[in-house]
């Protein structure tokens, strides 16, 4: 609990007070209080593939004298400039993000591109030794690639990034998840692990990249390269830079899917500016498209920007097709319940092996892509070649290049129907599921292996420390299995195959990410069909709400995997059984107005603590009085300053003398100022500060019988980081303790009341959150 300020620990009554049973039934609390000295809730989480401290962000405004100064002492102009450029970095944001995600695809479509050209050619000759040679020693350096700059630059990188961002705009700030080296691994990793044949996304890691594009324009520039322009200084705090993440998050998924609305919908926050910038994305990928339709961009003339125009034509459906739809949606649950479960346990064995060493992080990344290619190239042999379609729309069989029809081993009007899903890119595997009138493409063995396949490799390949994202492998996934189901029923219903594989790839979507309205509008941008809504909708419900009844939706159990101390927005029901007094502990760390130099320099240096209440006592005041809250980094630029009294006085309007706003804003990544850097001498030591003009005159403070389930409620929808809890009696000392983050965690809370764990309440504990989620 780093920015933990320990609590005063609440009494608990003695069990063995001589009541009769009806006067205790009375009179007793519900639960026994079992309390510890500290909260033990993880300070820690995994970040990417390493162990790092964690905090949490400052999203509330220090309302202290000098804020209020400050913004009393701005003209017009300045507020004006603080709008502008809010809409101005939003700019920015998509038009980088945008560019990015565009060089993200091309980059990767064409280095595959290049790798399957050059085995196919080799195989149209015989010399399938060779072919094989080439495509698994070229699989095997992207991978490893990707895994050296992930492990030895930036551990941060691996993964999806998608829990990471979540987890910071939920308020938790986690050491490199959005600093300059992790975008910079992040989008070349991506590229190679993608290239790398290995069954993982650039979706997510495209948010990631968003997020981390938005962060480091936000920083309100840098003094050791010259960009300090002031009108940048206004964003230095966690609240602004919070906003700038959203929409950067926003960005990077409308630039993955080509999917502005969706991307909107995905972030659900700042809808107007997030809308902004996404629809700058799409207007700059619209532009850059249209480049690449003439012929300039390599193998793939569209960039590998996903769009799947299957479904120009009118959809018909009736009431007789709406049971497998249904059905549809009820295995989708099913199967993506499994598959979260299978994928959170595989995670949680790659992240025993990571901790022993560097090695071990690259063998596994090395020993899955060798796996992989083993796969991809071995199993298109067990197909049989199907003989060429004679209405066929496109060449047959295809050579080289992206298709329907894959050669592959094939004699000459053959084709291998399963070379044309695996020995491709994700995307044109996708492509060709959902392609429309190819009912008989594809046979019954081809579509389960494919399936099967895809359900395995994507498990194993997210762990392995490269950037890889889930979204792609789980849409592939379940469009092979939505088009096997939709094989079985033919006989039964007039709906396509390839209509069956995009209901397919959202039943899966939602059962293992349960988003229901952002993956149905990202879907449809996807397909580019509105006529698909009434069928998406359906699915996405039934299979969310399927799934829901096993476990939590994918992100969530890769947060908690990592130990990312995640509120969720409905509280747990036992939490109104209990108040805030019922998890506070002690002891409590308080600083006085004036403040001895020396005490303040002894708290700092034996503490971890982010925030401290500040109390006045006699002669300053007629009683013990709660003054406010000051945060660790302006006593440390206090400290810094040495603008020290000899006195216990207050320094009144010298204050706004000795100081500027920029002194007391958020330090950029990297540039946090430590305790240990200040040098005072004896005489400094025994001199005061005066902490009035810097206090939080106004934090947000609960009385100590308020439940915690409001508590938590307030914490988590004004995106506190310290909650003071003050005594209902106004006898003794002012301040009760403070709650951070930790305090709610279900591992705290039912840590200091293990009955709980089992108790009646269990089942509804479980239930009902995952019952709210649905709507």
């Amino acid at each position: 609990m780093s920015e933990n300020v320990p609590l005063v620990q609440t009494q608990s009554q003695d069990p063995d007070q001589g009541h009769d049973h009806d006067h205790e039934a009375l009179t007793s609390p519900l639960l026994p209080h079992y309390q510890r000295a500290s909260n033990s809730t993880s300070q820690l989480a995994i970040v990417g593939v390493n162990v790092c401290p964690i905090e949490s962000l400052d999203y509330e405004i220090a309302e202290n004298d000098f804020y209020k100064q400050d913004w009393r002492a701005r003209e017009k102009i300045q507020n004006f400039q603080y709008i502008f450029m809010k809409w101005l970095l939003c700019f920015l944001i998509g038009c980088t993000v945008s560019v990015v995600g565009f060089c993200n695809n091309l980059a990767v479509e064409n280095i595959a591109g290049v790798k399957f050209v050059i085995t196919s050619n080799m195989m149209l000759t015989g010399r399938y030794e060779m072919a094989f040679l080439v495509f698994f020693l070229s699989n095997l350096v992207l991978a490893l690639f990707a895994a050296i700059i992930t492990t030895f630059i930036s551990p941060a990188a691996a993964g999806s990034g998608i829990p990471e961002v979540k987890a910071y705009l939920n308020g938790v700030d986690a050491p490199g998840i959005i600093s300059l080296r992790t975008l910079v691994v992040k989008i070349i990793g991506s590229i190679s692990a993608v290239s790398s044949s290995l069954l993982v996304g650039k979706a997510g890691p495209m948010m990631h990249i968003g997020a981390c594009i938005a962060s480091l324009l936000g920083q309100g520039g840098s003094r050791r390269y010259g960009l300090t322009w002031k009108w940048i200084r206004f964003f230095k705090n966690d609240r602004d830079r919070r906003d700038l993440v959203t929409c950067g998050s926003a960005a990077g998924i409308a630039a993955a899917f080509r999917a502005p609305v969706g991307g909107v919908l995905w972030t659900s926050g700042l809808l107007w500016r997030a809308f902004f910038t996404t629809a700058v994305v799409a207007i700059i990928l619209r532009a850059l498209i249209d480049v690449c339709l003439s012929g300039k961009c390599g193998l793939f003339g569209k960039g590998g920007l996903i769009m799947f125009d299957v479904y120009s034509a009118n959809i018909s459906y009736h009431m007789a097709d709406v049971p497998p739809i249904l059905l549809l949606g009820v295995v989708g649950g099913i199967l993506g319940s499994l598959y979260n479960f299978l994928l959170d346990k595989v995670l949680r064995v790659y992240a025993i092996i990571n901790k022993k060493s560097v090695t071990y992080k690259i063998f596994i990344a090395c020993t899955i892509s060798i796996f992989t290619s083993c796969l991809l190239f071995g199993l298109p042999w067990l197909a049989s070649c199907q003989p060429c379609p004679l209405d066929s729309t496109e060449d047959c069989p295809t050579i080289g290049r992206s298709g329907n029809y894959k050669k592959f081993q094939c004699p000459p009007g053959h084709y291998n129907d399963l070379a044309s899903l695996i020995f491709n890119t994700n995307d044109d595997a996708i492509r060709n599921l959902f392609s429309k009138n190819t009912d008989a493409e594809f046979q019954h063995s081809t579509m389960l292996i494919f399936f099967v396949t895809c359900f395995i490799l994507s498990i194993i390949s997210y762990g392995v420390v490269a950037p890889a994202g889930l979204f792609v492998p789980v849409i592939v996934t379940g469009a092979s299995y939505g088009r096997f189901v939709g094989m079985l029923f033919s006989s039964h219903t007039n709906l396509n195959h390839g209509l069956f594989a995009v209901l397919g790839a959202a039943s899966f979507l939602g059962g293992s990410m349960r988003m229901t309205v952002s993956l149905c509008v990202i879907i449809l941008e996807l397909t580019n069909n509105l006529l698909l809504l009434p069928m998406i909708m359906i699915v996405l419900l039934v299979s969310k709400t399927v799934a829901d009844a096993f476990n939590g939706n994918i992100y969530d159990l890769i947060m908690k995997a990592k130990g990312f101390p995640y509120l969720e927005a409905h509280v747990e029901p036992y939490m109104r059984q209990l108040t805030v007094a019922d998890v506070v502990t002690g002891p409590l760390q308080v600083c006085h107005g004036n403040e001895k130099v020396g005490n303040i320099v002894h708290i700092l240096k034996t503490t971890n603590h982010q925030g401290f209440p500040v109390i006045d006592e006699p002669p300053h005041s007629e009683s013990p009085v709660l003054y406010g809250l000051i945060l660790r980094a302006h006593l440390i630029t206090l400290l810094k300053k040495r603008v020290f009294l000899r006195t216990p006085v207050r320094i009144g309007a010298d204050a706004f003398r000795h100081f500027s706003a920029d002194e007391f804003a958020k330090k950029g990544l990297g540039n946090v100022d430590k305790i240990e850097d200040i040098k005072l001498t004896e005489e400094e030591m025994e001199m005061f500060l005066d902490l009035h003009p810097f206090t939080n005159a106004s934090p947000y403070t609960v009385v100590e019988t308020m439940s915690l389930a409001k508590a938590s409620t307030l914490f988590r929808e004004v995106g506190l980081r310290h909650l003071l809890v003050i005594p209902k009696r106004t006898t003794g000392s002012p301040v009760v303790g403070i709650l951070t983050r930790h305090d709610f965690m279900p591992e705290h809370v039912l840590g200091l009341h293990p009955l709980l764990v089992n108790s009646k309440w269990k089942p509804l504990r479980i239930a009902l959150p995952r019952f709210l989620k649905i709507f």
